[in-house]
């Protein structure tokens, strides 16, 4: 695992052994961050269970002016912090060591006016997509132009999102997985 491009462009990041991560292959991520480099220069990026952080980090080099980094489990954590340590990236950054739903009000009252862009990779067929999405949609941390993007397992159903105020911009397929795109939608 490695930073894609920007200014820690190939600094290596370290993960956790055994396969309770599962960090975004290189190519998928390349692919999401050219997709959305046109938002990252200057935004706040919440990276909503960002394992060691290959994905907020990649946001913060290619631009981004700070993350939020969402991680429940304490061993990910540390070697999340190591990896802000190595590429520098500390004071761009907050991790939030606690579960996705106490995250989400706490990053609410520390960014009264919204985040950006925010990232959620949560582990998959544990159906975390509906329940997040649903707080997230009566929250303060999404306004009319955050940008939400999903990672999940290509067989999971993002029909729900439109009940919930969400429109669907784009759904970005790979071999066994995808990137839902959703943003708020305007009435």
């Amino acid at each position: 695992m490695r930073v894609i491009a920007g200014s820690r462009r190939s600094l290596p990041l370290k993960s956790v052994p055994g396969l309770s991560s599962r960090p975004t292959q290189d190519r998928i991520k390349e692919t999401l961050f050219n997709m959305l480099s046109p938002y990252l220069g200057g935004c706040i990026f919440a990276d909503l269970f960002s394992g060691t952080g290959g994905i907020g980090i990649e946001a913060l080099s290619r631009g981004a002016s700070r993350c939020f980094f969402v991680e429940k489990d304490r061993k990910t954590a540390a070697v999340l912090k190591e990896n802000l340590v190595f590429t520098r990236f500390t004071e761009e950054s907050t991790i939030l060591q606690t579960d996705i739903f106490s995250a989400i009000g706490q990053l609410e009252q520390r960014l009264g006016q919204g985040a950006d862009i925010i990232f959620m990779d949560p582990p998959y067929h544990e159906r975390f997509e509906e329940p997040v999405l649903k707080r997230l949609s009566g929250s303060v941390l999404v306004k009319e132009d955050t940008l939400i993007i999903a990672e999940a397992d290509i067989r999971t159903d993002f029909s729900f999102a439109e009940t919930l105020g969400f429109s669907l911009i784009k759904n970005k397929l790979y071999k066994t997985n995808k990137h839902v795109w959703l943003k708020k939608e305007v009435v």
